[in-house]
This record gives structure tokens, sequence and C-alpha cells, in this order.
């Protein structure tokens, strides 16, 4: 391979590079403004799959800003599941369904009104 070749391979790769970095940014800016606007129907649509799906886990509770809730969600069925042989987690799932059709429920003023506005963590 000549100089000549290894110069235009390099330019290349610099141009490649630029594209790439340009893109990603470009990327990440638009998936922070869509995390940004995710307003109350984005939220409750959001947090309601996620508490049917992922509720015993309380990833609903930390997607809605309850951490306290979220954290006692996780603990219940990470620790106490664990000592009951997984009673404990069976409880903290069924909790977290209920709450997933509660929140899908709801219309959108209501929902949006009730968990983000007057921040009610429990059903």
């Amino acid at each position: 391979m000549s100089e000549e070749e290894k110069k235009d391979l390099g330019d290349k790769a610099e141009e490649a590079k630029s594209d790439f970095k340009e893109e990603a940014k470009k990327t990440a800016d638009e998936f922070k403004e869509g995390i940004q606007s995710a307003g109350g129907d984005n939220k409750k649509i959001l947090a309601g799959i996620l508490a049917i799906v992922l509720g015993g886990f309380g990833v609903h509770k930390f997607i809605l800003g309850y951490n306290k809730e979220g954290f006692i969600l996780l603990g219940v069925t990470i620790i106490l599941g664990a000592i009951t042989c997984g009673i404990g987690a069976s409880a903290a799932w069924i909790i977290g369904l209920i709450e997933g059709i509660i929140y899908l429920t709801k219309s959108d003023d209501e929902f949006y009104n009730t968990y983000q506005v007057g921040k009610k963590p429990w059903f």
C-alpha cells in the first residue's frame, strides 16, 4: 500500500469518525428531548406497563419519582421474597399488577393530578 493510499484511507476514517460523532450527538439530543417531554400521558402509559411487567421491582415507582416506595417494593421482592420462599415477592408483584391496571384505567388528567401533582404514592 502506497503512502497516498494510506493517506486516503486515513482521511476516509477521519471523515467517517466525524460523521459518526455528529450522528451520535444528534441521536443523544433527540433521546434527551424525548425524555424531557415525557409528560402526563407518556408517563401514565410507561408507568402502567412497567407496573404490570416489572411491578415487583418497583420500576414504575422510580419512573414517577417515588424512590422510597420503589426501594420498598424492591426490598420486599428480593429480601422478603428470599426469606418467605417467594410469598413476599408474589405480594409485591400483585401490588404492581394492581397499580398498573389502576394507572392505565385512569384518565390522563386524573392520573396527572393524582400521581404527578398530588404525589399519591400507593394505589
